[in-house]
């Protein structure tokens, strides 16, 4: 799964630079209004041409083209401020137009090579980070481990000095489903749809099976043999929808130790309370049992599977953005 927000950038400027042509970073810092492309949308540009990405959607990519290029001659960095008319705005499909401000990076002469590299090399580990720019003073650093509420909301932006620009690159968010019922058959497509990348595990061949989930990740392994395969980390969710311990909780278990931010076990209150119990026999605290999301998904009234996905979907959400 590709980068929600950034995409792949960093990784193209990179190989471009690398490859030694000079290239230069455009990203988006603020905006006013209906702008076309959120705060930390990034154009990477060559100087023999190429480009991708987009700072605009097409309204203002030229003139950000022009200035990249000036920019890499001149080894310099440009802040840029740009109107976007209702005329330009209707032509990406917004109501009205507004503002963006854009910041062009000259890889090598402005934002050091091996600073990219860095943050290519994290991103490829999933690791979140945080790159930071004074843009008045020209200092720039990665940052691991800081600005929590932007990492956790997704958020890239200036701080309150007006000077202090920071982007999340935060890793795609993954959902690890753990059987594969009615109820994930509905949950997968709207977890697309929010930006997840799910992988659905169930040992049972009835229910694993690519006519129920066509195109989707399955992995038949005992659920224990599958999360190891997958890899869990602070930007994954798993959702236990087996009712059966003999498969949810070696999921549970793993989940419970990888700090993953979401856990959603299906069952009743009874049903939650005998995995309590068995939870605190298996070594973990109270507070990593806390944790533990059940019975699951918000308390909507949902009644059938799609209104049970959409619960769970919500509370996922919720607990993200800290809201839950």
């Amino acid at each position: 799964m590709q980068w929600t927000d950034l995409d792949n950038s960093p990784e193209t400027a990179l190989k471009w630079h690398s490859e030694g042509n000079p290239t230069a970073l455009a990203t988006v810092v603020e905006t006013w209004g209906s702008a076309p492309r959120r705060v930390g949308a990034q154009l990477v540009i060559a100087a023999d041409g190429r480009i991708e990405g987009s700072v605009s959607g097409g309204c203002v990519e030229g003139a950000v083209i022009v200035e990249a290029l000036e920019a890499m001659d001149e080894g310099e960095a440009r802040l840029l401020e740009f109107g976007v008319s209702d005329e330009d705005a209707f032509a990406v499909g917004l109501a009205c137009g507004g503002t963006i401000r854009v910041l062009v990076e000259p890889i090598g002469s402005v934002l050091p090579d091996s600073m990219l590299r860095d943050l290519v090399k994290a991103r490829a580990q999933r690791e979140p980070v945080a790159y930071e720019v004074n843009t008045e003073t020209g200092h720039r650093a990665l940052r691991r481990k800081a600005y929590s509420n932007r990492m956790r909301m997704d958020r890239s932006g200036f701080e309150e000095d007006g000077q202090t620009f920071v982007a999340v690159h935060n890793p795609p968010l993954r959902l690890i489903i753990v059987g594969a019922v009615h109820i994930a058959q509905a949950l997968v497509p709207m977890a697309r749809i929010a930006g997840y990348d799910p992988a659905i595990i169930d040992p049972r061949d009835a229910f694993a099976s690519g006519a129920r989930f066509p195109g989707e990740t399955i992995l038949t392994d005992w659920p224990d043999e599958a999360v190891a395969k997958l890899g869990m980390d602070t930007r994954t969710a798993v959702v236990l929808l087996t009712h059966d311990p003999k498969l949810d909780d070696p999921a549970l278990e793993s989940a419970l130790k990888a700090g993953v931010f979401y856990i959603g076990a299906l069952g009743s209150t009874r049903t939650h309370a005998k995995r309590v119990v068995r939870m605190k026999e298996a070594g973990f605290t109270d507070e990593q049992i806390a944790q533990i999301h059940g019975p699951i998904g918000l308390d909507i009234g949902a009644t059938d599977p799609s209104e049970i996905a959409v619960a769970i979907l919500a509370q996922m959400t919720a607990v993200l953005r800290g809201k839950a």
